[in-house]
């Protein structure tokens, strides 16, 4: 299974300096020169799951298809072989609910317990997204089992945890924050970076529903802020009132109201909560409310997802004409993913099954059972 190219003309050009430096900044372990040692580590790491009469020969696989340009994401290129403790698996998404201490009453995690899994998390070297649209709004009415201050202030305590988490010792590891769009916070949720320095490792994205398409936007009628918790005194003398489905109206705003906001502070993105639903292969056993921090994949709660980055210009023939006329060679690009080369790949990015780079159960066992059983595959291009 050879992924190297055959009738490339053109000489490989220097590597940019900027190249050279993130790459020993990110990936180089000590005693590597250069991307031909980092791959026969990976290589040799990742084989490593196989029987043992078979490793030679899967090193070798692997560093083919890490030469042709089907290489493992941050975590896996940095960390795989070096024997410390992290994670292989980039990303997570740690569910959270309106509690403080122990669980809310749908089993979700409260703050103390998603602050310690999180940071476990952020400790091994993965990313991590967080719905916070369960979360009481401010000015609800208290609670002393409940956090105060509302989802922003819970995003606060998650970016307080992460400064204080050394991670993998190379970068910070990235958050997504998420909140309904139909929350009653959601305007100084999406504000929030407004302030220089709030929340500088987080990407924030609003979570909409196919009935705000179809009723704020599309109709232009006024758009309901919601939430089950039973408002403050101040805020039902303000008009808060509970409607017929059980949920209390904390106040009502027109879409461009939130657009603008978003407009002006350059985020939140959006994510279609119905859309992601429906493409949801899971969604008889678990419902995603957010995604990894990029935001390019989906995840349940626990749920951790494998990225596989593709040097899409490796998989150029002639390019620019020379040699003959240029073309993507498809018989090479489909020995790096589906169906063919997935098979290899998901052998790359899912050893090992559980979050830490030396097979050890990871701190939070949901998580663990989320990735073993339900593992996410992501395959990305880089230009």
């Amino acid at each position: 299974m050879d992924c190297t190219p055959a009738d490339e003309v053109l000489p490989l050009l220097p590597p940019q300096p900027i190249s050279v430096k993130v790459l020993r900044q990110r990936d180089l372990a000590p005693g590597e020169r250069g991307p031909d040692d980092v791959f026969g580590r990976v290589a040799r790491a990742v084989a490593a799951a196989q029987p043992a009469d078979r490793r030679t020969l899967w090193a070798r696989r692997f560093r083919q298809h890490l030469a042709a340009g089907a290489i493992g994401a941050g975590r896996i290129m940095s960390a795989a072989g070096r024997g410390t403790p992290a994670t292989l698996v980039n990303c997570f998404v740690q569910p959270l609910g309106d509690a403080l201490h122990g669980t809310d009453a749908d089993g979700y995690p409260g703050l103390e317990a998603a602050l310690r899994e999180a940071g476990e998390t952020l400790r091994l070297g993965g990313g991590v997204g967080c719905d916070f649209s369960r979360v009481r709004p401010r000015d609800a009415r208290p609670n002393p089992t409940a956090p105060a201050g509302g989802p922003c202030a819970c995003v606060d305590a998650f970016e307080r945890m992460a400064s204080a988490v050394a991670g993998d010792g190379v970068r910070p590891g990235a958050q997504m924050a998420v909140l309904r769009i139909d929350h009653p916070d959601v305007l100084e949720f999406v504000t929030a970076k407004r302030t220089p320095g709030r929340w500088s490792p987080f990407n924030v994205s609003v979570a909409v529903p196919d009935a705000f398409i179809e009723a704020a936007v599309q109709a232009g009628a006024e758009w309901e802020l919601v939430h089950r918790v039973e408002p403050s005194d101040e805020r039902k003398a303000a008009g808060a009132a509970r409607r017929a489905d059980g949920l209390w109206v904390y106040r009502r705003v027109l879409w461009e109201v939130v657009m603008r906001a978003a407009y002006d502070c350059a985020e939140p993105g959006v994510l279609f909560l119905d859309a992601i639903q429906r493409d949801n292969n899971l969604r008889a056993i678990a419902r995603i409310e957010a995604t990894n921090p990029c935001g390019e994949q989906p995840l349940p709660p626990y749920g951790g997802c494998c990225l596989g980055p593709l040097i899409l210009p490796r998989f150029v023939r002639h390019p620019f004409g020379h040699g003959g006329p240029a073309r993507l060679d498809f018989d090479a690009l489909a020995q790096a993913v589906p169906a063919h080369g997935l098979r290899v790949t998901r052998r790359h990015t899912e050893r090992p099954p559980t979050p830490t780079s030396r097979g050890q159960p990871a701190k939070h066992p949901s998580a663990t059972v989320q990735v073993d059983g339900n593992p996410s595959i992501g395959t990305s291009r880089c230009p």
